[in-house]
């Protein structure tokens, strides 16, 4: 059995950590990335936000997730991954802001979040002695984010995963815009289950 580096004892019982991907609910990829995060941190509860963002849209990845974090505790960790960019150049990342901590690609999936709850320390995901032993080009999810989320579960601090970062990916999320007439004009982001339209106007 591998022995993860810097792994310290495991944390309270009740730790959460949520799910959300574009993986859809026919195929076992999430239920592959359930498989790590339990073997490695066996105290946890995974809670699924949603599998069916739109595939690839990370606008509404990003818009999904910041409707759900208040909705837990502030020690929850929140996996993302909506990757169009998996495979390339692009890092992975993990940071801490006061709704708790969240584990991704850095691609602006975390933009709407960060609006509302300004990161307090972003690290960039490079010590590979964290990731599973073979990494796959094109799961990332199973292989880094969710051994990230694991670990951080176990207590390990944020640091220890790789250097400090100043400024993750931003995505540019248009804002309302106030007409002559004192009327505003907003943009529609997405549409939920029941046909809703979630605009960019908040209260």
């Amino acid at each position: 059995m591998r022995r993860w580096k810097s792994l310290t004892e495991h944390r309270g019982s009740n730790m959460v950590i949520t799910l959300l991907t574009d993986f859809g609910s026919s195929d076992t990829y999430v239920g592959q990335m359930k498989g790590v995060l339990t073997s490695m941190a066996p105290q946890v509860t995974v809670v699924d936000l949603t599998h069916h963002v739109p595939p690839q849209d990370v606008l509404a990845a990003a818009i999904h997730l910041d409707a759900a974090v208040d909705a837990f505790a502030d020690d929850t960790i929140h996996v993302a991954v909506v990757d169009p960019g998996v495979g390339s150049r692009r890092r992975g990342i993990a940071l801490r802001n006061e709704r708790g901590s969240f584990v991704g690609p850095d691609n602006g999936l975390f933009t709407a979040v960060l609006e509302r709850y300004p990161a307090k320390a972003i690290v960039s995901l490079e010590d590979r002695a964290l990731f599973r032993e073979t990494v796959s080009d094109t799961f990332h999810g199973r292989d880094i984010f969710a051994p990230a989320a694991a670990h951080l579960a176990n207590g390990l601090h944020l640091t220890e995963f790789g250097p400090l970062i100043d400024q993750p990916v931003r995505l540019d999320i248009p804002q309302p815009i106030e007409n002559d007439d004192g009327s505003l004009a907003v943009h529609p982001l997405i549409t939920d289950h029941f046909g809703n339209l979630i605009t960019n106007l908040h209260r």
